[in-house]
């Protein structure tokens, strides 16, 4: 006869507390703290989830639809976690049937590959259909549609109005209710340009030309930041896109043509340097500033993407 080890009675000690009224009392607790710290992330505090255009509108409704057909897999397995620890348990007079050499059933087979594939598969179809569509400007319009250079530098962002020839670091102005194709690239590592309220993330690169559509609503500040981790300065990676109205939109444009100084090649030779820096507006800039840019980090072999850019110039 085996005798009794320690560990066996703390195990049995450990079994008969899960499965007694504390343990319950204690699983209700950990489940009621479990669902209120979810509930926090739904509130307006969390941006992708309070969208103000209709980019992030679309992404917000992919991100729920994923949400719901994840919740169609993981809500049935814990309640059968939970079923099957109740009732197959090792305790006195458990009645639960014992079979140690059952090994597979066709309708477990069928439910645990299909529901996956169906899954995978609805996903993948409005995935592609929503990727698709964001490569366009986001509602049909009749206004013509604001084209900004962005490239991220070493811990700043430069953002070049290329139809209004005046440039800005660390903020970037934008009418309402108009369509903005934003052009990315990078002069110093690779990062990525997120406006969480205005839609997804896209990533800036040398020598590439990386292409994003946002529209804003209505007029606001919207927080934007670098989501790529580069270096000590990341955390000052931020900028705020200001959407106002189009007649504010000109007027700032007016502006700024009369009071801010030119950007020089001499002053962006300085902002790559690494170094954090606060807001700057310049009047005008080097006509080919973005494209030599592009051009020096290998730009040579996105020879389509160029030439887009230098009819929008020109």
């Amino acid at each position: 006869m085996k005798e009794p080890t320690v560990q066996n009675d703390v195990s049995k000690r450990f079994r008969r507390f899960l499965c007694g009224r504390r343990g319950r009392g204690l699983a209700v607790c950990w489940s009621f703290l479990l669902v209120a710290f979810a509930a926090t992330g739904c509130g307006p505090g969390v941006m992708v989830f309070s969208p103000a255009g209709p980019v992030a509108r679309m992404e917000q409704r992919l991100i729920i639809i994923s949400m719901i057909l994840t919740a169609v897999v993981v809500i049935p397995v814990l309640i059968l976690l939970w079923y099957i620890v109740r009732r197959y348990r090792d305790v006195p007079d458990n009645t639960a049937p014992y079979h140690p050499e059952w090994s597979e059933s066709r309708t477990l087979e069928v439910l645990w590959w299909g529901v996956p594939i169906v899954i995978i598969a609805i996903l993948g179809v409005f995935t592609a259909r929503d990727t698709f569509a964001l490569t366009r400007p986001p509602e049909p319009t009749t206004t013509t549609p604001l084209t900004v250079e962005v490239t991220s530098l070493d811990w700043k962002w430069l953002f070049e109005y290329p139809g209004q020839n005046v440039a800005t670091v660390n903020y970037c102005k934008i009418p309402a209710n108009r369509p903005v194709q934003f052009v990315l690239t990078s002069d110093a590592p690779m990062n990525s340009f997120w406006v969480p309220q205005l839609g997804g993330q896209e990533y800036t690169m040398p020598g590439m030309a990386m292409k994003l559509w946002l529209q804003a609503d209505h007029p606001g500040t919207y927080y934007g930041r670098g989501a790529n981790f580069s270096g000590e300065g990341f955390a000052n990676m931020t900028f705020h896109v200001i959407a106002v109205p189009e007649s504010q939109f000109d007027a700032w444009v007016k502006g700024v043509k009369k009071t801010a100084p030119p950007l020089t090649e001499a002053t962006y030779n300085h902002l790559v340097q690494p170094s954090v820096e606060k807001e700057m507006t310049f009047s005008s800039y080097p006509p080919s500033l973005f494209t030599d840019t592009i051009r020096k980090e290998g730009g040579m072999y996105m020879k389509r993407d160029l030439t887009v850019i230098h009819e929008k110039e020109s």
